[in-house]
């Protein structure tokens, strides 16, 4: 679990509910990360508020700063649990991304593995 989560709020009150909504599904994020990077990683996530004169918007962005990259996304939507579970979902994509590239056995099965295997069992 990450352990180092800041949660600022910017012209928004970030509540205790929000506030523990948000530690736990940042926090689940390790799962997804490479075991050397599990205990160098911090969170920075901001919460904000934004008024149009159409209604309120309420806006996510996650910073993970890994080890060899820091890694954002951002997101708006009406709700502001919603626009968390948007940006952790799309922070769950990069970080696979950020896995695949740094631990030297995943991600690397090609195309002639593929069909070995499947040739393997047809006979």
């Amino acid at each position: 679990m990450i352990t180092s989560i800041k949660v600022t709020g910017i012209a928004y009150e970030v509540d205790e509910t929000t506030r523990k909504y948000v530690v736990k599904k940042v926090g689940r994020l390790s799962r997804y990360l490479p075991k050397h990077a599990r205990k160098s990683v911090t969170a920075d996530v901001k919460l904000t508020q934004v008024d149009h004169d159409f209604g309120n918007k309420y806006q996510a962005e996650i910073i993970l700063n890994v080890p060899g990259k820091v890694i954002t996304a951002k997101d708006s939507t009406s709700n502001m649990l919603a626009a968390v579970d948007i940006v952790d979902a799309k922070i769950q994509s990069q970080l696979r991304e950020y896995k695949e590239m740094t631990v030297s056995h995943i991600g690397k099965r090609g195309v002639m593995g593929r069909f070995k295997r499947s040739f393997a069992r047809e006979l």
